[in-house]
């Protein structure tokens, strides 16, 4: 990209946040099509509250639909692929000429510059009538939201450039990175500002990010700072809020077709339930950068109801063979279709077929693949459907297990902490373990929020010794349809690979990027 390109960009960000305002009451209804001069858009409640609402959807589209997945899962050793494009990701040939890096760096950047125009336009161009907690609710989720993006940059590249002012960067497109302390900082600045002025609820606006949300993903940035102790006490403070729970409880299902409640969070019908801290909302919608693509890449073309269904990604060997049992832990059934399955509720009654062979996996993914019902064609061309479905970035379960780590990491009661990680197995329809260990939670994360994009930054945060071992043994080859014979097929991983390369458009406008980080404070 172009350093004029990329100024454009912030520039943009400015007008494509005003352009997606809605002053529906509804949150994320579909953006109206009008544009607006800001020295009259804020002037009411309403229209501040809607100054959000595209922050939650559009910018993320491109980071959603082409990289989380390939580096969450691909990279992690999650997923396999013959996918030349993809492939790069297994096996650890990526450079800064990947498409998808770009991708990435653009969506997360977007992400930052219409947050940024939320949070350095509203408290000059706000009514006078509309009331300090408004505006500041406003500016709390603009805050959170562009901390998650620098979570995502910081953990993806490492250092980069923190941009909090689209105007200074427009003139000055030349930055140097930051150092990765300072960039957690400003992460975790802004959770905070959040936590303090965030004023909605799960009760009371199910969509949007709240006080004890943002509280959550503070607790989550602190656990892979090292910081158990605050780690452990912000996960405990969410947890006695009641504001969250398991969807559904933390019974035991032991029916082997996922009847509970693990298996019903990824349909659409069920967005923004208890369980959900902070998720990207979409709407099934034939315009581009509206709706969820996950399950045009992940699902089988006989699954989606449109041209596509490309089946972009399967499971590793490695992942199938982490279960302890894939007939009783119910996160198997929601998580992958092997042949035989049936799922009653899906296009009036699914059996997976026999010839089920995602890229060589003798499986397809199940998880954010819900069917024709919730997928509409997009109107591009492309042949692509979406579903309205969210993505899940933090959920409560993954709260529970943070709790559980920073616990055995001596920040707080590990009889507390081994209560959590056993809700999470409770709800997926196994025994409670009354002495798990550190390897145990990591295996338990990594069943839980499986091809939900977390596992690679789990894998990193092992140190740089025990991730590349991690990645180097990790089996990535294929599974015999006839068979089911594996045929392993290993990568080597080195510390280089931990963290992934600038795109090289960025590298060669912003020269910047390749001195030493300096301090941002």
């Amino acid at each position: 990209m172009s350093i004029n390109l990329l100024r454009t960009r912030f520039i943009l960000s400015a007008v494509v946040t005003l352009a997606l305002f809605s002053c529906s009451d509804e949150f994320l209804d579909r953006p109206t099509e009008d544009s607006y001069n800001v020295d009259d858009f804020f002037k009411t409640t309403d229209q501040v509250v809607a100054s959000t609402n595209s922050l939650y959807s559009n910018p993320w589209f491109n980071f959603n639909a082409n990289t989380i997945w390939t580096i969450g899962e691909l990279s992690s050793g999650n997923g396999r692929t013959w996918d030349p494009r993809n492939a790069d990701f297994t096996n650890f040939a990526i450079n800064g000429n990947h498409s998808t890096l770009t991708q990435a760096w653009e969506s997360l950047y977007s992400v930052v510059g219409q947050s940024n125009t939320v949070i350095n336009t509203l408290p000059e161009a706000v009514g006078e009538e509309v009331p300090t907690s408004v505006v500041n609710n406003a500016i709390g989720e603009a805050r959170f939201i562009r901390a998650t993006a620098y979570f995502y940059l910081v953990r993806i590249f490492g250092s980069v450039p923190i941009i909090d002012d689209n105007n200074k960067y427009v003139l000055e497109p030349i930055v140097p990175r930051n150092t990765v302390s300072d960039i957690y900082r400003f992460i975790s600045e802004d959770l905070e500002y959040a936590v303090d002025n965030l004023t909605s609820t799960k009760a009371s606006d199910p969509g949007r990010v709240s006080s004890n949300g943002a509280k959550a993903m503070l607790a989550k940035v602190n656990l892979y700072l090292g910081n158990n102790n605050e780690a452990f006490q912000m996960a405990s403070e969410v947890i006695n809020s009641g504001e969250f729970m398991l969807y559904g409880g933390d019974s035991k299902f032991a029916d082997s077709d996922a009847s509970g409640s693990y298996y019903d969070l990824f349909k659409g019908e069920n967005d923004n339930n208890t369980e959900s801290i902070f998720a990207l909302q979409w709407t099934a919608s034939p315009s581009y950068g509206e709706g969820n693509g996950l399950q045009s890449l992940f699902g089988p073309s006989s699954f989606t109801g449109g041209g596509d269904g490309w089946s972009a990604i399967g499971p590793s060997p490695d992942i199938l063979a982490a279960y302890e049992d894939q007939d009783e832990d119910v996160r198997y059934y929601a998580t992958f279709m092997r042949r035989g399955a049936e799922y009653p509720d899906v296009n009036g009654g699914y059996v997976v077929p026999d010839n089920a062979d995602a890229q060589g996996s003798d499986h397809f993914v199940k998880k954010y693949v819900v069917g024709s019902a919730e997928a509409t064609l997009r109107d591009d061309g492309s042949g692509q459907t979406t579903t309205f479905g969210n993505t899940y970035i933090l959920r409560y379960a993954d709260l529970l297990l943070i709790h559980a780590e920073a616990a055995l990491k001596g920040g707080g009661s590990i009889a507390d902490g081994v209560d959590s990680y056993n809700k999470v197995r409770l709800r997926a329809g196994l025994d409670e373990d009354p002495s798990p260990d550190l390897d145990d939670i990591f295996r338990e994360r990594r069943l839980e929020l499986a091809f939900e994009f977390e596992f690679w930054y789990d894998v990193v945060r092992l140190g740089p010794a025990a991730a590349v071992e991690f990645l180097s043994n990790s089996d990535r080859g294929t599974i015999d349809n006839d068979t089911g014979e594996v045929v392993s097929e290993l990568f080597t991983a080195t510390e280089a690979d931990l963290l992934f390369p600038y795109p090289t458009t960025e590298t060669q406008n912003n020269p910047a990027l390749l001195e030493a980080p300096v301090p941002f404070y």
